[in-house]
């Protein structure tokens, strides 16, 4: 399947944007070579079967393309996708009337499944492994369990905290994949083809300067180019060229890093407030007024991938490559930390 060139004056809303831009193929998937050789087998093999494709967990930092792949695997398979989110399904009710609506080979992509309730989780189980559906009918004494024969289908899963996975659930997929955030080549050709699907003129240098700046992510690459294809379109004409690149970004507050506010916020508020560190999370999240969620599944990712940040059993540590990122000199080890 070739790409299809997307208008943004035809798709105005960022949400509808993402999907439009979002590959079709495994060959369209750009970097996670790993991943995609071992998902190419998976496909391959049940598709040979003629069997639903076993069920599958992605994790990792958000932005890097669970989502994408499981729209991927089921466009492979030829097959529907029913996308949830954990937090959507509430009851076991829920799960239940999702569940009778597939048909074979479908695939069920859970967002955030971490976040399923335990008697929802209690459901999923026996249609994870048996594919059959307990439901119980009737109160009290007179209650009886139906259980309803389902069709094969598969679960993708998607979560960027797997330590919140409980254990039986975990178990229960059959491939385990992790998502690394992106090498610089990888992300030069997302940029590339994203600027070909919004038809935005971009050089060799517009498309590394926002590459190198979009922290090895591709749902960051696609907001940054968007930012700076309006600033292009208002200041120069259109055309995005590296100094026009790195002109919009610096008036976003991007950095040559990719480090935004938040992610100085973060490292100042250890070097500043609280001597370089170990502070923990809840201090830094109450010292900058964000959420602790956000720091940890947001911030702290590219920071660690940085060498900006150490973690200890004690809390975080601001490292000397962030006090000279920063431009903030090093205390001397002999020297008192600022408090």
């Amino acid at each position: 399947m070739t790409d299809r060139i997307i208008s943004p004056r035809q798709k105005g809303d960022d949400v509808r944007l993402d999907t439009a831009l979002r590959p079709r193929r495994l060959p369209d998937m750009l970097g996670q070579d790993r991943v995609k050789e071992n998902l190419a087998i998976l496909i391959q093999a049940a598709k040979a079967r003629g069997e639903a494709i076993d069920h599958i967990l992605f994790y990792g930092p958000p932005g890097l393309g669970k989502t994408s792949f499981a729209y991927v695997i089921a466009s492979e398979m030829g097959v529907n996708i029913r996308p949830t989110a954990g937090p959507v399904i509430e009851r076991a009710g829920d799960l239940a009337a999702i569940l009778t609506s597939l048909r074979r080979g479908d695939v069920l992509f859970i967002d955030e499944i971490h976040r399923l309730g335990h008697a929802v989780e209690e459901i999923l189980y026996p249609a994870m492994e048996d594919f059959v559906l307990d439901i119980i009918v009737g109160k009290g004494p007179g209650a009886r369990t139906i259980r309803l024969n389902l069709p094969h289908f598969t679960v993708i899963g998607a979560t960027t905290r797997l330590a919140l996975l409980t254990a039986p659930l975990r178990a229960r997929f059959g491939a385990v994949y992790r998502l690394d955030f992106y090498d610089l080549p990888a992300m030069q050709a997302i940029v590339e083809r994203a600027a070909r699907l919004l038809e935005v003129p971009i050089d060799p240098d517009g498309i590394a300067e926002i590459a190198r700046r979009a922290r090895g992510t591709p749902r960051v690459a696609i907001r940054l180019l968007r930012r700076v294809r309006d600033f292009a379109q208002v200041r120069a004409g259109g055309a995005i060229t590296g100094q026009i690149a790195a002109d919009a970004l610096l008036l976003l507050d991007v950095d040559e890093l990719g480090l935004d506010d938040i992610d100085r916020r973060v490292l100042r508020a250890i070097i500043e407030k609280f001597g370089g560190g170990p502070v923990g999370l809840e201090t830094i999240s109450a010292a900058i007024s964000e959420e602790a969620d956000t720091i940890m599944d947001v911030v702290e990712p590219y920071l660690l991938q940085l060498g900006f940040l150490d973690r200890s059993p004690r809390g975080r540590v601001a490292t000397r490559a962030a006090y000279e990122h920063l431009g903030i000199p090093y205390p001397d080890s002999d020297q008192p930390l600022l408090l």
